[in-house]
């Protein structure tokens, strides 16, 4: 007898190269647009006909011994095209445990065997797990530096804590299981999966595991080198600055940077910046026109410059 070809890779939207977890996703999706009890009175019938044409293409696709068997029939047949059931194919028997919502079609039947009668599977709780949920989590610096908790609201009212583990980073992607969308008909809800955001912050900018500081000094302490102190996450610090320091050279200060997961930590690193005198005294503006005349020429200069 010559049935009509079921697609069910167009069923569920899919290539037919498709994972199982594009395939599961898919289904998700589907299965929750067109779950029957979400329709409007009038739209329940074709819903349900629909509902019942994506649980079978996910019985098929998401079983790998029933997906191997429909694959072998090759890629060559279209949906709606006339299929003549291989010889041999199984004719009766049925799955166990399938919760599909209605009976299988007689294009399943002739492949796979029928279900357990025609018409007998009407009002099958149908159980379909929750959509995962992703978002993002703005994190400042201080929370990185030490593990920190967070309470955040959801959808629908929910807060719950957060914890931000010691050694997280910018694009950490934290899981929060059984926090996403809700299942139905008694299915799991899905998980949410929150991707950290480092919110700028006003003295630090972050490099990998290091962080990096701008430190002003002035033209003499460059010259002469001198002992500055700073302030570092960890508190005030003392930092020597060597004699004859460079514009934009960094200086190191080991282990005050990130936190590891191994509980090893990054560096800190204070950029020089060397500014002048807005508004020079006069007794400064005699100290530069000595140096001036002193000076043993101008600065080298790059080529072309």
């Amino acid at each position: 007898m010559a049935l009509k070809f079921r697609d069910y890779y167009e069923v569920l939207g899919v290539p037919r190269t498709a994972t199982p977890d594009e395939i599961k996703r898919a289904y998700r999706q589907l299965a929750r647009k067109h779950h029957p009890d979400l329709q409007g009175a009038a739209d329940r019938a074709a819903a349900s006909e629909r509902f019942k044409e994506i649980n079978e293409a996910n019985e098929v696709l998401s079983d790998p011994e029933k997906r191997a068997r429909y694959d072998a029939l090759g890629a060559g047949w279209k949906s709606g095209m006339d299929f003549t059931p291989p010889a041999g194919a199984p004719t009766g028997g049925g799955f166990e445990g399938f919760q599909g919502f209605g009976d299988f079609s007689d294009f399943f039947a002739s492949l796979f065997g029928g279900g357990p009668g025609r018409g007998g599977r009407e009002g099958v709780r149908i159980v379909i797990p929750g959509n995962d949920v992703e978002a993002e989590l703005p994190v400042t610096l201080e929370e990185l530096l030490r593990s920190s908790r967070r309470r955040i609201s959801l959808d629908g009212g929910r807060s719950l804590e957060v914890e931000i583990p010691t050694g997280m980073r910018e694009g950490t992607v934290l899981r929060l299981a059984g926090q996403g969308e809700p299942g139905m008909g008694g299915g799991p809800p899905g998980d949410l999966y929150l991707r950290l955001r480092l919110v700028p912050h006003s003295q630090y900018r972050v490099e990998g595991d290091d962080m990096e500081m701008d430190l002003p000094l002035w033209p003499w302490q460059a010259v002469l080198g001198a002992e500055v102190r700073i302030e570092t996450p960890d508190g005030e610090v003392t930092l020597k600055v060597p004699a004859a320091t460079q514009d934009r050279r960094r200086l190191r200060l080991r282990g005050r940077g990130l936190p590891r997961a191994d509980g090893t930590r990054g560096d800190l690193h204070a950029r020089v910046r060397i500014v002048v005198p807005e508004k020079p005294s006069a007794a400064e503006r005699e100290a530069y026109e000595a140096l001036r005349r002193h000076a043993s020429g101008p600065p080298d200069r790059p080529a072309g410059g």
